[in-house]
């Protein structure tokens, strides 16, 4: 149990301590980090809550035959009720965050939210794979837990756009769910689709890891953006 809960966590914690450290101009208090990342958890169950009815509603199933399902099933069963449910999460964290006062921040409190979720996550995906959870984890830590920071690090770089320079960037309110979703959903499309034409498992396997590898540098690309404009503006938030 220790060792499933090590190599489950592990990845995650490596990503929380990369994006701690990017946050170079004024840290934010680790009781903070540590609370997104609880309210990150809480996410994936808040997550249920859209998933379990869209189901009902056969917007998705679990039984994927083609590549529609695969689909339906990426975005109405992952994608959309995920991110959703991460965003209202970070923002029902931010709204009462003092310390949200750097474009940065919003950042490194969303990747809290993400690897908090993808921590959870992680967590029951290792427990359910048996004697195979070795395998499964090392193969997450490549692929599904750098996904999921790399939404995170979107939907935080717009959040703050929109809360400190709304007038300058109108669309950053859509763009902190729209993104996320899309490129969550196309990386479960094209991981779901293995269960379809099990003969594509190896180019399947190369998207995946070409698509996690694009996401890190846009993360990284994005964290520069911030804080170089934190370090030549002081934030001011629009008043409401």
């Amino acid at each position: 149990m220790i060792g499933i809960l090590a190599l489950a966590l592990l990845p995650p914690f490596i990503l929380l301590c990369y994006v701690y450290q990017q946050d170079k101009l004024q840290k934010e208090p680790k009781k903070n980090l540590v609370k997104a990342f609880i309210y990150g958890g809480i996410s994936m169950y808040a997550s249920l809550l859209i998933s379990v009815p869209f189901m009902h509603l056969g917007l998705f199933n679990k039984d994927i035959t083609s590549y529609m399902d695969a689909f339906r099933t990426a975005f109405f069963g992952a994608a959309i009720p995920e991110e959703t449910a991460k965003l209202v999460l970070l923002w029902l964290f931010l709204r009462s965050c003092k310390e949200f006062d750097e474009r940065m921040d919003g950042i490194v409190y969303a990747a809290c939210v993400g690897l908090g979720f993808a921590s959870f996550e992680n967590i029951q995906y290792l427990f359910a794979a048996g004697t195979d959870w070795v395998t499964v984890g090392l193969g997450r830590s490549i692929t599904a837990i750098p996904a999921h920071f790399g939404f995170a690090v979107i939907m935080g770089y717009f959040f703050s756009l929109h809360y400190f320079d709304k007038y300058r960037a109108p669309g950053a309110a859509i763009k902190m769910w729209l993104y996320p979703v899309l490129l969550h959903g196309t990386y479960d499309w094209i991981a779901m689709t293995q269960n379809v034409n099990p003969q594509l498992s190896g180019v399947i396997a190369i998207a995946i890891l070409l698509l996690c590898f694009v996401l890190m540098k846009t993360a990284s690309k994005r964290m520069k953006t911030h804080l170089r404009t934190d370090s030549f503006y002081t934030p001011k938030v629009d008043q409401q």
